[in-house]
C-alpha cells in the first residue's frame, strides 16, 4: 500500500495533467463546454420533478415549498451521479486503457486515481450549480453543508472499491461489463432518490437495510433538503463498509495487474 502511495506521489504531475486534458478534450469544439455536465443532470431532475410533483400530485413530507420535489431530486441525484460515474468508468477502465498498460511502464494505480479526480471535478461543478438553484428556490446553504465533505469521501470509497473489483473481473469475464449497467439501473430505482422512503410498503422496507446507498442518499437529503445532520450511525456503518470494499478492490487490483496486462 505504501509503495502504491509513493509511486502515485511520484506521478502526481501525470495524474493532474491527465485530469486537465480529459476535461478539456471532453468539451473540445463545444460552445457550452463544461456546462453540459450541469445541464444533463438538471434536465433529468426537471423531468422527474414535473412528473412526480404535477402529474402524480406527489407530496414530500416535512417541506411546504412548491419546489420540494425538485430540491429532493437534485440532492439525491448529486450523490448518485458521483457513485454511478466512478463505478461505470472503473468498470471499463482497464479495457479502455489496455494499449497504454501494455506499451508503457507507469504505476497502474494512477488510472483509477485519474477517474476519481475527474469524477470529483464533475461532481463539484454540479454541486455549485445545485447550490445556486437551491438558493434561487428559497433554500440557502447552511453550516450543515460541511457534512458533504466526509459524505463525498464515503461515496468515492464505496464506488472505487466496487468499481475496481468489477473492473478487474471485467478484464477476464467480459459479461460483467454488460450486466453491471443493468444492475446499476435497477439499484437506482431501489434507492429512494426519486421517491421518499415513506411510500415504500412495510414488507419491502427491510431491503433498505442491505442497500449501502440508502444511508448515503438519505444523508444527502438530510443535509441539503432538511438542513440537518445525517444519521451518524447509519453513515458510519456505510463508511466502514466502503473502506473495507476499497481495500479489497485495491488488493485485487494489485494482485491481478500483471495478469490483466496479459489478458488484454
Amino acid at each position: 500500500m505504501f509503495a502504491m502511495l509513493r509511486s502515485l506521489w511520484s506521478y502526481r504531475g501525470f495524474v493532474v495533467s491527465s485530469i486537465r486534458n480529459e476535461f478539456a478534450a471532453r468539451f473540445a469544439r463545444s460552445h457550452l463546454g463544461g456546462l453540459w455536465m450541469i445541464i444533463h443532470p438538471l434536465t433529468q431532475v426537471a423531468i422527474y420533478a414535473l412528473i412526480l410533483s404535477n402529474v402524480l400530485a406527489a407530496k414530500l413530507p416535512g417541506i411546504e415549498s412548491q419546489y420540494a420535489y425538485a430540491l429532493y431530486l437534485m440532492a439525491g441525484m448529486l450523490g448518485w451521479s458521483l457513485f454511478a460515474e466512478v463505478v461505470g468508468r472503473c468498470l471499463t477502465l482497464f479495457i479502455d486503457q489496455g494499449n497504454l498498460m501494455k506499451k508503457m511502464r507507469f504505476p497502474r494505480i494512477t488510472l483509477p486515481v485519474i477517474v476519481i479526480g475527474s469524477s470529483l471535478l464533475n461532481n463539484q461543478l454540479l454541486l455549485m450549480a445545485v447550490l445556486v438553484v437551491f438558493a434561487l428556490l428559497g433554500q440557502p446553504p447552511s453550516l450543515q453543508m460541511f457534512w458533504l465533505i466526509p459524505l463525498t469521501l464515503t461515496v468515492v470509497a464505496l464506488a472505487t472499491g466496487l468499481g475496481l473489483i468489477l473492473g478487474v473481473l471485467n478484464v477476464f469475464v467480459r459479461d460483467i461489463g454488460q450486466v453491471v449497467p443493468i444492475v446499476l439501473q435497477i439499484w437506482f430505482w431501489f434507492t429512494p432518490i426519486v421517491y421518499p422512503v415513506g411510500i415504500i410498503p412495510e414488507e419491502l422496507k427491510g431491503m433498505m437495510d442491505i442497500n449501502p446507498m440508502y444511508p448515503i442518499i438519505d444523508a444527502y437529503h438530510s443535509i441539503l433538503v432538511y438542513g440537518s445532520a445525517p444519521d451518524l450511525q447509519q453513515t458510519g456503518i456505510t463508511t466502514l463498509m466502503a473502506l473495507a470494499l476499497m481495500l479489497l478492490g485495491l488488493f485485487m487490483f494489485r494482485r491481478a495487474a500483471p495478469e490483466m496486462v496479459d489478458a488484454l
